[in-house]
């Protein structure tokens, strides 16, 4: 128990100071020594790094068909981009979203197009009725059909979000069993993860626009030809998606937001938002949050997607492919130090800041269940930290700096969607 206890401590410790995920943590403290994977009902716990790609993975795996997670990143368009601020007055916070998946406001839509690329059928179910919803997640599970449900990030609770963010932001899940009154979920976890049926019902219904939304895919067998064509659509996807001039939903969005950390005269520029430094710590937490895969929506998926480009370099026979590979693996390493920049581990506040969102990301991976108090404990003193650094930052912002770092993140972005569609 002491060494179980002292490993989990040195596996957070990294996590905090690389916002590595779990999974990459325990590799670099343990070495190479390969996990057990976990059965659970008939259900294998593969993990994964994006709750979008990871669902898809994850049930086409169970089906049989072996296709990566970098893949279906890739085959859905792979990367995008987006920028919001939210200012919570009631609370006293502010929190930045970050999008970084191609499509990421319309996830439903994403997840249509990247099934049928790979031609896998689904059915796709969407109603304001709680109970034809429930119906329809029973009637899969008990035709052997586990289900993707889109929940509420707050609603569904073993994450211990802020209450303020209750209805701003969901995502898929897999339900993969129910029993006992309880859900059985895979949100990329390495252990039995549950919740209540009253809550997993909650956090479907919570935001309109993907109420009760359920994506039951069909088994299917995907072939080596299907996957090249899928790449070669997901491909022709991106080129076209990082070409796009929005500064909302696209590559320029990195732009505004670089040029909004130093304006001075927007009403919605950092200088003048954070004029009174209240619910600035929760920004500079969330931008954080958002770019690194500790957070729980998976981080910026650079890396990810190099991953996709150099599995279509290798079926398509494209070396070209492989060198923007290479590009976006850079534009990744930029990404850390921008989150670098917004909470800066050399600052004791945000070192503890860091340490607890680790070992809450770690408790709900790593042990499911059997880690919820400890998940629990931790983010009551995140959160708690959290609300008094937003009421007293303990340092001074360099916006200035911060805003370089954006815009050369929006630079190198903007060489590596050159270079992918040379490739292409």
């Amino acid at each position: 128990m002491t060494e179980s206890k002292h490993l989990k401590a040195r596996i957070r410790a990294r996590m905090a100071r690389t916002g590595e995920r779990y999974t990459t943590a325990r590799r670099h403290v343990v070495g190479a020594e390969p996990r057990r994977a976990v059965e659970d009902h008939g259900w294998t716990l593969r993990g994964g790094v994006h709750p979008d790609t990871a669902a898809i993975a994850n049930v086409l795996a169970h089906h049989g068909a072996d296709v990566s997670e970098a893949m279906v990143l890739g085959v859905g368009g792979g990367i995008g981009a987006g920028y919001m601020l939210w200012e919570f007055e009631a609370h006293h916070t502010r929190t930045l979203v970050l999008g970084f998946r191609n499509q990421w406001q319309y996830p439903g839509r994403w997840a249509a197009k990247t099934l049928e690329r790979l031609g896998v059928p689904f059915e796709l179910h969407e109603t304001g009725g709680a109970r034809g919803a429930g119906e329809r997640l029973e009637a899969a599970l008990a035709a052997g059909r586990p289900a993707v449900a889109t929940v509420d990030r707050q609603e569904i609770g073993y994450w211990h979000l802020h209450e303020h963010l209750s209805g701003h932001g969901g995502y898929p899940v897999v339900v993969y069993g129910l029993e006992g009154g309880r859900a059985r979920i895979d949100d990329r976890n390495l252990a039995p993860l549950t919740v209540a049926r009253e809550r997993l019902d909650a956090a479907r219904a919570r935001v309109g626009s993907y109420q009760h939304r359920l994506i039951v895919p069909e088994p299917v067998a995907v072939g080596a030809e299907d996957l090249r064509e899928a790449a070669r659509a997901g491909l022709a996807d991106a080129v076209a998606h990082l070409a796009a001039r929005s500064d909302s939903f696209g590559l320029p969005a990195w732009r505004k937001w670089a040029r909004m950390l130093v304006d001075t005269r927007n009403a919605k520029g950092w200088p003048r938002v954070f004029a009174d430094p209240t619910g600035l710590v929760g920004a500079l937490h969330s931008t954080y949050a958002g770019i690194e895969p500790v957070g729980t929506y998976g981080g910026h998926l650079r890396g990810l997607y190099a991953d996709f480009l150099d599995e279509a370099g290798a079926r398509l026979e494209t070396p070209a492919l492989v060198a923007a590979a290479a590009a976006y693996r850079d534009v990744a390493a930029r990404w850390h130090d921008v989150a670098e920049l917004a909470l800066p581990l050399a600052v004791p506040e945000f070192a503890e800041l860091r340490t607890e969102l680790a070992a809450v990301h770690e408790s709900v991976v790593a042990r499911g269940d059997a880690g919820a108090g400890e998940a629990a404990g931790a983010a009551a003193r995140l959160w708690s930290l959290q609300e008094r650094l937003d009421r007293s930052a303990p340092v001074e912002p360099d916006f200035g700096r911060l805003s370089t770092a954006v815009a050369a993140i929006h630079a190198a972005e903007t060489a590596a969607a050159g270079r992918l569609r040379d490739a292409v």
